[in-house]
């Protein structure tokens, strides 16, 4: 049987080596707990970078995967499928009427790609506004979006420009879009930003001179959606329709996939071919994401986030570190910022009180549970922050 150095040495010798590695061995999970290789149990609030919203594992999602793989995996998009249909049926469900239009692919950035280039042809623009310290993804059109230099920089020039405005400045938002521009493209909440938070002011101002100046807006839900932030969608906060929004992350309920979904006005501009994906929309991703959404539905977890969350901040914010200089969030997407660097906190949380978080920049820990977790699992997480932050580094 193999062992955890032999798992770590396999991984270190075959890797592309663009991740920092942590040195334990995930192996199973189950709601918000998960076991590594030698059997020591984690409070996970890293939640697959918000994928395992539902819960890792969740037995609803597991039956109806394991039921589509014994039917059908493989079925391209010029074929019909049942499952296809049925999760057409179901995110236009829980979307509002205007956004009835699909395109499913598989990953986040696949998302984001796909309402790049159906904006263009929506408009016939290439000029796209974004945020500092927005994300979009690491591809060669998603990039392009997302302000950090070092995943932008290294690979330009780009086929389309991009404005960058300061995150909730209304007056540069309005003095960058013009009769150039294509879409505004944001998200709700920045996550690796620094777990940011729109104002609905902003949000809403971006709706408006869109509309007004006849180009589009995009809202990024791939890490806001499916009960994140206390609602179905981040959006709801605010009171506004987009033109195209994306998802993906926990829309599978921790099977990989992506959707952007639209307006007939913007769906009806893409010729035949214009844009396509071999493995999107596959029975095998569609019946778990009907599943999802199905499982969301039920439980309502997004009021569970909606209560939990701020109950959450408050208990950070109560710890009353003078290490912290804010602590941020809606629902279950939470921030605490550090007047130093978080990385050395983040790994004694995980080495000496079991819990998992993430950065989100190079101050902050993240906090991405699934939305599942208990009260209690929460306690402890505050209690190991409490210890961490009273620990310093140079011990």
């Amino acid at each position: 049987m193999q062992s955890t150095l032999n798992w770590l040495e396999v991984e270190k010798a075959h890797d592309s080596g663009v991740y920092n590695k942590h040195d334990v061995v995930i192996v199973r999970g189950e709601g918000a707990r998960v076991w590594d290789s030698e059997g020591n149990e984690y409070i996970d609030c890293v939640g697959g970078y918000g994928v395992a919203n539902l819960g890792h594992s969740n037995p609803y999602v597991v039956e109806a995967v394991q039921r589509q793989a014994a039917t059908l995996m493989v079925m391209p998009q010029t074929l019909p499928n049942d499952k296809r249909a049925e999760f057409y049926a179901a995110i236009t469900g829980i979307l509002p009427p205007s956004l009835r239009r699909v395109f499913p692919c598989n990953s986040g950035t696949e998302a984001n790609e796909a309402a790049l280039k159906f904006a263009m042809m929506a408009t016939g623009k290439r000029k796209f506004v974004a945020a500092m310290r927005g994300f979009s993804g690491r591809t060669l059109g998603a990039v392009a979006l997302s302000y950090e230099p070092k995943y932008r920089e290294p690979f330009g020039p780009y086929g389309h420009d991009v404005v960058f405005i300061p995150y909730n400045d209304v007056e540069a938002l309005r003095n960058a879009v013009d009769e150039n521009t294509a879409a505004v493209f944001l998200e709700p909440v920045q996550g690796e930003g620094g777990v940011r938070p729109a104002t609905p002011e902003f949000i809403q101002a971006a709706r408006q001179v869109t509309s007004e100046r006849g180009c589009l807006l995009i809202l990024d839900e791939i890490q806001t959606g499916m009960g994140r932030t206390g609602k179905r969608w981040a959006f709801e906060h605010f009171g506004v329709v987009p033109d195209m929004i994306t998802m993906a992350k926990a829309l599978g309920g921790g099977v990989p996939i992506g959707c952007m979904v639209m307006t007939d006005a913007v769906a009806d501009k893409m010729p035949k071919g214009g844009h396509g994906t071999t493995f999107g929309g596959n029975p095998l991703a569609m019946a778990a994401g009907v599943a999802a959404i199905r499982y969301l539905e039920h439980t309502r977890l997004w009021e569970r986030a909606a209560e939990l969350g701020p109950w959450f901040v408050e208990q950070l914010r109560a710890i009353g570190s003078p290490k912290v200089r804010e602590v941020r969030g809606l629902g279950l997407m939470i921030g605490m910022e550090l007047k130093e660097k978080s990385a050395p906190y983040i790994h004694r949380l995980e080495h000496q009180h079991r819990v998992l978080t993430l950065q989100a920049g190079p101050t902050v820990i993240r906090f991405l549970p699934p939305l599942v977790i208990e009260k209690v699992d929460l306690e402890r997480v505050v209690e190991a922050v409490r210890e961490v932050l009273a620990w310093s580094p140079k011990e």
